[in-house]
């Protein structure tokens, strides 16, 4: 039952927003009383940060085999992880979308915790970035923060337009991605 909350909350909270879902609103669409939310959940913020929290320790924590790979060099780390942040998109929409619309209606304290936790898959891929430019595979003089700021601001933003049915699949946006990030949009003129 506590997944039947959590999956039907999650696609109330990205229809109708955080703020407009009420309790009553997710226990009537799964015909059931208020007691039994309140025995899984203590609030709808309690929920909220369940669903954020099973939302990016899952990021993390497939991000984390992508990175102790020993046999990928750090290009293919990257392209790896703007693979597994595109498709999560694909896979997750839904929980995504909550997840980076909704943040703000966590308390200070819960952000913190996402936030640190956002910050650990950042600072994963700056590290990957750093050892490849250390080990000549990424150019010497890259600022590695913002490097991966660009990467990020690339993949997460596209919750907001990408669409895995349309017109590009998931894994066409990906070489796009990473063709812009490892080439850029210049012709090359050697």
């Amino acid at each position: 039952m506590k997944k039947k909350i959590t999956e039907k909350s999650i696609e109330l909270f990205e229809k109708k927003g955080f703020t407009q879902t009420s309790i009553q609103d997710i226990v009537d669409e799964l015909e059931v009383t208020k007691g039994t939310f309140y025995y899984y959940f203590s609030s709808k913020e309690q929920l909220l940060m369940a669903i954020h929290l099973e939302y990016i320790d899952d990021l993390l924590e497939r991000q984390e085999k992508i990175m102790k790979d020993e046999r990928k060099s750090s290009v293919e780390k990257i392209r790896n992880v703007i693979a597994l942040l595109i498709n999560d998109i694909k896979d997750k929409g839904p929980s995504g979308r909550v997840f980076f619309r909704e943040i703000r209606h966590l308390s200070n304290h819960n952000i913190g915790i996402i936030k640190k936790k956002r910050n650990q898959i950042r600072l994963n891929i700056e590290k990957v970035i750093r050892t490849g430019m250390d080990n000549g595979e990424l150019r010497p003089n890259l600022k590695p923060d913002i490097i991966t700021f660009a990467i990020l601001s690339l993949t997460n933003y596209s919750y907001q337009w990408f669409k895995p049915n349309g017109e590009i699949p998931s894994d066409e946006l990906v070489q796009i991605y990473a063709d812009v990030i490892f080439n850029g949009i210049m012709e090359k003129n050697d």
